[in-house]
């Protein structure tokens, strides 16, 4: 059986609706988590003085980076977690997995249906971010933020440790028997990416192009090894024929 995009495209429509008609996902991982991390940021940059040393500014506007680069290694931690022991639960696991989809084609429609959603919010906030910025903030961070590589950073890290995110949880998901549990599990493997950009952000480690690069790189491989890893670990049969709690 050959792989199908059809069936593919069948699972992502079902889990957005899926979506749709969960409050957790809706007004928590799309809505709350998101306002949380663009409020705070704002707040300090639109608060900050006048007169900043170079040291405090890097600071500032670092850990208000650090919180849009929260967004992507969150949300889709959150959302991953729950793809397969949510279904399994809710008892809706077996009736898809008795399907003809193949696994490589339910592990990609479960991955593309929690990217899409966090992107689209990640890109969006961030977006926002900018524009406060570029309309209220001191002219000083405003230069600081659009002037150096912080935006190339962001826009470039984003889709990526989404996709970190998205493979650890799914990988995690396939393996608990707890949803809560997944969840928590899946939010702590996702801190060291993040903790090496927050670095970037803060300037301790003094980002180029060159280390951008590089750790794009780095990131890039650990997603394709991240989806060949899943894909060899899922047990189809345990799945189906597993107690589910």
């Amino acid at each position: 059986m050959s792989f199908s995009w059809t069936r593919v495209k069948a699972l992502l429509v079902k889990e957005l609706h899926d979506y749709r008609r969960n409050r957790f996902v809706v007004v928590f991982a799309m809505t709350m988590l998101p306002l949380i991390f663009i409020t705070a940021p704002t707040v300090q940059l639109l608060t900050a003085p006048a007169v900043v040393s170079s040291s405090k500014l890097d600071a500032r506007i670092g850990l208000a980076l650090l919180y849009m680069l929260l967004i992507p290694a969150t949300v889709p931690s959150t959302l991953a977690a729950y793809s397969v022991i949510g279904e399994r639960e809710q008892g809706t696991l077996e009736p898809i997995l008795s399907t003809p989809i193949r696994r490589e084609e339910f592990l990609i429609g479960k991955a593309l249906a929690v990217a899409m959603p966090t992107l689209v919010v990640a890109y969006a906030i961030f977006g926002i971010f900018l524009a406060i910025t570029a309309l209220f903030a001191n002219p000083v961070i405003e230069s600081a933020i659009f002037a150096g590589s912080h935006i190339p950073v962001q826009l470039a890290f984003t889709p990526l440790l989404a996709g970190w995110s998205i493979w650890v949880g799914i990988a995690i998901s396939a393996r608990s028997s707890d949803i809560r549990t997944a969840q928590q599990l899946s939010v702590f493997a996702n801190l060291p990416p993040v903790a090496i950009v927050a670095l970037m952000g803060f300037n301790v480690i003094t980002p180029s192009t060159g280390l951008t690069l590089s750790l794009a790189a780095v990131l890039l491989a650990l997603d394709a090894l991240g989806w060949r890893a899943v894909a060899a670990m899922f047990d189809r049969e345990r799945l189906i024929v597993g107690r589910r709690r």
